[in-house]
């Protein structure tokens, strides 16, 4: 197995996590400052955000230059000694590849726009006469974009753009594209990132009559990718999709091994939630029932929390519902389809839920994601806008500006009664041994030294009482027998045949016995 299977991912904005000039923007020196810590908290991979040159008007995701970091995160010469520096540690690094769309004030779409039409310069982006084409596409942006098209005054057309306006999406019938494209890939993996991730990758082409999502020559632009970098690189650097698609579309983007390493499992992660929200574990077993079998060399990654919103895409009407009175009673908290809200405040910030959480994202299958913060149960802000508000600076300790830097932070820490710097920051939660960030260190460490749950074939069980979610993951002999209760009350398990609790210590009870509320048990099964 690849380095991919065994990993779990921290997922982290440069410009949100350290500030190493004192600016008030993070930077790669403060980010490289800090990998010892990543590494003490047991992570293996380090996955970043986008951190290329950009207007910043959708956090980075608008690029204007792709070969390049932006000035306020450093140099080419700061991220070569980040590589270098986290490769000593044993972890490996991820970036984000905006492969679907530029920034409008990028020198490609900068050209286009003032190109003749049929011109090659015009022809690295979608254009139309007509804002009619392409109807049967979704409009993604509900909150802000009334069409996937926008007018361009300066080349007198329309452009496609799937995301904001101000992103026009790049026109990958054009071999030229597809050969720039391949040209950025090489570029960072040749100065040794392990993982690409494609963001928005189900939207690389467009055709009449379809909902221009998961199309086949998608599916063929990705299989010549992967050939590619499996010849380069040696079949040691990862592609990650960014597909927020029902299981089996999604599924589809691992090809047959042939296509990308791995895949986020977007429509597990509102069913965690959901299935916390009642109490029974339906939703979760709803969904597993429904995804796929996948080549063995590749990885659903998992996750509770990121960047964005919770999305509900991948829900029904009824349970999207149902999720807003769970989850977002706050009107603020709703952002498209979706709840821009961070684990903790999500979860009322119950340590009991917010550890069972972690609990089942580290002992299912697949590799999981963390989200910077979350490990201390960092909060939002909903007074800022858009998605900003689950991106604010990482909470350090209880100095100014919660020792994230030494001047005007870009943005602010948060700094409320409950989630503010003061009270909850990493330097208090290390030295109380009954901390989250204490309990998420311990879950992590046992999943380094149990291969069982990271490599173990999964067995489900089916419990007598639904609030039980229940799962075996098997490894070269070993067994190691998870039980999680999703309700505020107890619950009983029948028949588990004993072994050491490896969360509470001491030996495991036999027979039948009960869980707290919100309890779990990682049981290491005698053989």
């Amino acid at each position: 197995m690849s380095w991919y299977h065994d990993a779990v991912v921290y997922e982290t904005h440069v410009r949100s996590f350290a500030d190493g000039n004192g600016d008030g923007y993070g930077d790669f020196a403060g980010l490289t400052d800090k990998l010892d810590y990543l590494v003490d908290l047991g992570i293996t991979a380090i996955w970043l955000l986008p951190f290329f040159p950009s207007p910043l008007r959708d956090d980075g995701y608008d690029v204007s230059d792709y070969t390049a970091v932006d000035p306020r995160y450093g140099t080419l010469e700061d991220f070569a000694r980040f590589v270098d520096r986290a490769h000593r540690r044993g972890l490996k690094v991820i970036t984000e590849f905006v492969l679907n769309h530029t920034s409008d004030r990028h020198p490609w779409f900068q050209r286009a726009r003032h190109s003749p039409a049929g011109s090659s310069e015009r022809d690295f982006y979608v254009w139309s006469d007509t804002p009619d084409r392409y109807g049967d596409a979704r409009i993604i942006f509900t909150d802000s974009e009334t069409s996937n098209w926008a007018w361009d005054p300066v080349a007198g057309a329309w452009y496609w753009h799937r995301f904001y306006a101000h992103q026009p999406d790049l026109n990958y019938d054009n071999p030229a594209v597809r050969q720039a494209v391949v040209e950025v890939a090489d570029f960072w993996l040749d100065l040794g990132v392990d993982g690409l991730r494609l963001d928005a990758v189900p939207y690389l082409y467009e055709r009449d009559g379809t909902s221009c999502e998961n199309l086949p020559e998608t599916h063929a632009f990705l299989k010549d990718l992967r050939a590619h970098v499996d010849a380069r690189y040696g079949g040691d650097r990862m592609l990650l999709a960014e597909a927020n698609q029902w299981p089996v579309d999604a599924a589809a983007y691992f090809g047959n091994g042939d296509e990308c390493h791995m895949n986020y499992h977007f429509p597990l992660m509102p069913r965690m939630f959901l299935a916390l929200a009642r109490g029974r574990r339906d939703p979760i077993d709803w969904v597993l029932d429904r995804t796929p079998p996948i080549p063995p060399s590749c990885r659903w990654g998992t996750f509770l929390r990121n960047h964005d919103e919770l999305t509900l895409e991948m829900v029904t009407d009824a349970e999207r519902r149902e999720m807003y009175a769970a989850y977002a009673t706050d009107p603020r908290a709703k952002l498209n389809i979706g709840i821009r809200r961070r684990l903790a405040p999500l979860l009322g910030d119950d340590s009991r839920r917010i550890l069972l959480l972690f609990s089942l994202l580290l002992s299912m299958p697949g590799t999981p994601f963390v989200y910077y913060g979350d490990e201390i149960g960092m909060g939002d802000d909903l007074d800022l806008p858009d998605r900003n508000g689950v991106r604010t600076p990482m909470q350090w300790s209880d100095a100014p500006h919660g020792g994230f830097t030494t001047a005007t932070p870009y943005m602010p820490v948060i700094d409320d009664a409950v989630y503010g710097y003061r009270r909850r920051n990493v330097a208090a939660q290390r030295q109380d041994p009954g901390s989250l960030w204490n309990a998420v260190r311990r879950l992590l460490h046992l999943r380094r030294d149990h291969p069982a749950l990271r490599r173990g074939t999964t067995v489900w069980h089916a419990p007598d009482d639904p609030a039980l979610v229940s799962f075996s993951r098997r490894h070269d002999g070993v067994s190691i027998h998870v039980v999680a209760n999703l309700a505020a009350r107890p619950a009983t398990i029948q028949g588990d045949r004993g072994g050491i609790d490896l969360l509470g210590g001491g030996p495991s009870p036999t027979g039948s016995w009960t869980l707290p509320p919100y309890g779990v048990r990682w049981i290491l099964e005698d053989r």
